[in-house]
């Protein structure tokens, strides 16, 4: 063989050189070929304010895993990748920098803002598409998209014209979250409902006209009360009967506010009496419909309080809740404070408690979009993995709300609605503004401003992506897509909206399968996080154990939808393994060295341990295929990794050295084709999970071969069905375990030989035995073997192992010499009556007893008893050899 590998195994200096020459032969792309059938992922695609963290890590390694899989299985295997735009995160991230230049966005305009944005996307945009290159990811990077490029772009005017045609998307007020901070509107998903602990503060209200009566209600938001217009009761509440449609005393205003009767108010909860603030509180916004009640918005953007809070006008929301308690208890209104623990709503991005404001925003009507999205997963279109997470699905739809789709933003989609600057009126239109105004004729229009939201773009990703809303080639071909790969808590931003996207516009479910994975989680359990600084960068771990090493920890014990635990020993293990993988590759390698290896044999003629290897590999392609096809990746690999270490290095190989070393030309040559076949075979196997190391072994193994990943993914042969000589090995190695035991109770050296006796009245399992009683040598130290139907001519001290039909007898001096084993007890039970005595002598010391700390006598007495025990197991030992 001209090439070798190298003594070491350095991850560092195969990695880079084997993922250029992938790239250089262009293996991760795929093309629209009618004679192959398709398999597409869509990578989720990272914002581009992102680094490489532990979840795109697994993530993008289950990703990766499947579509090396397919690829090999002969699919035309697509992995579509690309990143987003992240509104929000980017535009904070490139006001900051501008901030540090002593640049006020507002002051160089949108326009010169969008270009800083730009550069700053150019700029470090592809940094983690950089990372997940050193991953190992095989994307197809030569069709690599972003979210605001010009074909996505296209696709999202498209579709939001389109639903604003059908009428579900419309302008409205309507109470949404506000992120003061951020100073943009966000959707339930992007908030965060976290227990902070506060109060209730219990106010007085004053009945107009019945002075010294009061109305009282608990406020966990007391500022918010400048905003109210009414106090809900429970109609039912007998308390509370009469004072329905009566007025009260708005405290701290000159306002009169009514009492109504709503079923919306829990008799048991509180006073049974509600404050409603319709501009500030969703279920408050609701009621206020009912009842026609006004709506006061007592919050400008930021937070602070507006004109309309007279002396608390300008503070802060809290600065104000301060204040007007304070008023409030001079007045006497204050009744109690009570500590309360209760869920605040923060935004997911910068984590600001989120105010609920009412503000004209845009919306889609989610209602006949919602129903599409869960009939296909109640007609199977549409399945998780596991199952459990279409519950999660379903019931997130069920209770869906119309979606807020506009943000208060500059980097982003651009609404595609123009107001006419001379009569207000609105065009919602394809291609830019309109010439003219089709209700007063003037030719001057203004843009939106808002822009949509971040999510609005990436639910089109698995069409938009191919072409969509052009008819391609692509699209006809790769869509829909076969599974999407994410965590367990991105299905309501994204998995949601995918569906109800896809089916709207394309007519299909826009992916058929949903692999949930869970979070990587730090070795106490704890979710990562940079408060925490508990977070583990996999860049790290690459550069100290390499891509492979990282991916199979990351896999090893995974299954779809729980969480996994970090620990750098189960990375260290992962490094080991390779290790094994590549020192018995060598081993193989230096073998095949000047010997003639038949380009192929007859299995059929091979002895029983290459037939058991050979039947073995067989079944495991079989497994690990059917656990891929369910997406079981942490059991398929863990097979694949079981039998490499257990059954190929630490059995096969051993049992291949007599013939190695003493065999026929012709034995090392079949031998050596089986050792080849099935170590291919194995990397196979293995290289979806581990693909560096697996391509650097393949190719130096079969130098006539390209590459590991364009070849075919073993499939089961029922010609390599061997059960018979399966059996026989498999009886060998449980004898051969149960000597072992027996010689590691017995203390005997490793490198003691002693001869073996395997007696049973079944010829069947004398023949297995005969088959591979050559093994018995190599593997428990025999140095004869005799097969026998009775004990004839075994001594009587023999010891027995019993297996399965059959018993084996060893010599009992055969593996002790028993002069020198009772001179080793001997003077064990000599050292231990010393100890003893030595340990009576201080216990029965009063001064010990009395002086010595209390650990101290204690720990005394532990050795006392210790010893005791000793030696008595010494002393039955040394009984044992009496008479020998």
């Amino acid at each position: 063989m001209s090439k070798e590998l190298a003594k070491t195994y350095d991850p560092k200096e195969i990695e880079e050189r084997t993922y250029q020459k992938w790239m250089d032969k262009n293996y991760f792309r795929a093309e629209v070929n009618r004679d192959k059938k398709p398999f597409t992922i869509v990578m989720p695609p990272p914002n581009i304010t992102g680094k490489l963290h532990m979840g795109h890590a697994l993530d993008n390694t289950m990703q990766d895993i499947l579509i090396r899989y397919k690829r090999m299985q002969g699919y035309e295997a697509l992995w579509q990748p690309g990143t987003d735009h992240a509104a929000i995160a980017t535009e904070v991230k490139v006001t900051n920098m501008l901030k540090d230049k002593g640049i006020d966005k507002h002051e160089i305009g949108r326009e010169k803002f969008l270009e800083h944005c730009w550069a700053w996307r150019d700029e470090y945009g592809r940094t983690i598409i950089n990372q997940l290159k050193k991953l190992g990811s095989s994307a197809d990077w030569s069709r690599e998209r972003f979210t605001m490029d010009e074909g996505c772009s296209k696709a999202v005017e498209e579709v939001f014209c389109r639903l604003y045609e059908k009428g579900w998307i419309y302008k409205g007020s309507r109470i949404i979250n506000w992120c003061p901070k951020c100073q943009t509107s966000l959707s339930d998903a992007e908030v965060e409902h976290e227990d902070q602990n506060g109060f209730f503060w219990h106010i007085n209200y004053p009945i107009v006209g019945e002075e010294g009566r009061f109305v009282e209600i608990a406020t966990t938001r007391p500022e918010t009360l400048l905003g109210d217009t009414a106090v809900a009761v429970n109609p039912e509440d007998e308390r509370y009967k009469d004072l329905i449609g009566k007025m009260l005393k708005l405290p701290l205003t000159d306002r009169e506010i009514p009492v109504i009767a709503d079923e919306y108010v829990d008799k048991e909860f509180g006073t049974g009496c509600v404050k409603i603030t319709p501009a500030h509180d969703p279920n408050d916004f609701e009621v206020g419909k009912r009842h026609d009640l006004p709506e006061i918005n007592i919050m400008n953007d930021d937070a602070t309080m507006t004109d309309k809070c007279g002396k608390y006008a300008g503070m802060d929301r809290y600065e104000a809740r301060k204040a007007m308690v304070e008023d409030l208890d001079k007045l006497g209104l204050l009744v109690k404070v009570v500590p309360h623990t209760h869920a605040v709503g923060t935004h997911d991005r910068c984590h600001t408690t989120v105010e609920p404001m009412i503000k004209p925003q845009w919306f889609v009507r989610m209602k006949e979009m919602g129903q599409a999205a869960l009939d296909a997963l109640h007609t199977g279109d549409l399945t998780f993995v596991p199952e459990n997470y279409g519950k999660t699905y379903e019931h997130w739809l069920e209770n869906i709300k119309d979606w807020c789709i506009s943000r208060q933003l500059w980097w982003g989609h651009r609404i595609p609605a123009y107001y006419c600057e001379e009569c207000g009126e609105l065009v919602v239109q394809r291609g830019g503004a309109p010439e003219k105004c089709p209700k007063c004729g003037c030719t001057h229009f203004s843009q939106e401003e808002d822009t949509l939201d971040t999510w609005f773009s990436s639910a089109l990703w698995p069409f938009s992506t191919l072409g969509w809303p052009e008819k391609t080639p692509e699209m006809d071909y790769f869509y829909p897509t076969d599974v999407l790969v994410t965590g367990y808590d991105i299905i309501f931003f994204w998995v949601i909206r995918m569906m109800f996207s896809g089916i709207e516009q394309t007519g299909k479910s826009p992916f058929h399968h949903v692999l949930i994975h869970g979070l990587v989680r730090d070795s106490q359990g704890r979710k990562m996080s940079k408060s925490l600084g508990n977070g583990i960068d996999p860049l790290e771990v690459i550069d100290k154990y390499g891509a492979d090493a990282l991916r199979l920890t990351l896999m090893t014990g995974n299954a779809p939808g729980n969480d996994m635990r970090f620990y750098w020993e189960r990375v260290e293990a992962s490094r080991n393994f390779a290790n094994k993988v590549w020192n018995a590759s060598r081993f193989i390698m230096m073998n095949m060295e000047g010997k003639e290896i038949p380009e192929s044999v007859d299995v059929q003629t091979l002895p029983a341990p290459s037939k058991w290897i050979l039947h073995k590999v067989n079944e495991l392609a079989k497994d690990v295929t059917e656990n891929m096809d369910k997406y079981e990746l942490g059991i398929a690999v863990q097979k694949v990794h079981d039998f490499i270490w257990d059954e190929f290095c630490d059995w096969f190989i051993e049992m291949t050295k007599p013939t190695l070393y003493n065999g026929t030309e012709e034995e090392k040559g079949r031998l050596l084709w089986t050792l080849r076949e099935v170590l291919s075979t194995a990397l196979k196997l293995l290289h979806p999970f581990m693909p560096f190391i697996t391509e650097e072994i393949y190719c130096t193994l079969n130098p006539e071969e390209e590459s590991v990943m364009v070849s075919a993914w073993p499939e089961y042969s029922a010609d390599r069905c061997f059960r018979e000589e399966a059996a026989t090995i498999e009886l060998v190695k449980e004898s051969v375990r149960r000597v072992r035991d027996m010689r590691t109770s017995l203390n005997v050296p490793p490198s003691k030989e002693a001869a073996m006796y395997i007696v049973s009245e079944d010829d069947g399992v004398l023949a297995r035995f005969k088959a591979a009683e050559a093994f018995f040598g190599t593997l428990a130290r025999a140095s004869a073997v005799a097969l026998q139907k009775d004990k004839a001519g075994i001594a009587d001290d023999a010891l027995s192992v019993v297996v399965p039909d059959a018993v084996i007898y060893i010599p009992f001096s055969d593996l002790v010499d028993i002069e020198k084993e009772k001179e080793r007890l001997n003077k064990e039970v000599e050292r231990l009556e010393k100890e003893i005595a030595r340990s009576n002598g201080m216990l029965g010391n009063e001064k010990f007893i009395s002086k010595a700390p209390a650990d101290k006598v204690q720990a005394e007495r532990d050795k006392l008893e210790n010893y005791t025990r000793e030696l008595e197991q010494v002393r039955s030992s040394l009984a044992k050899f009496e008479g020998r």
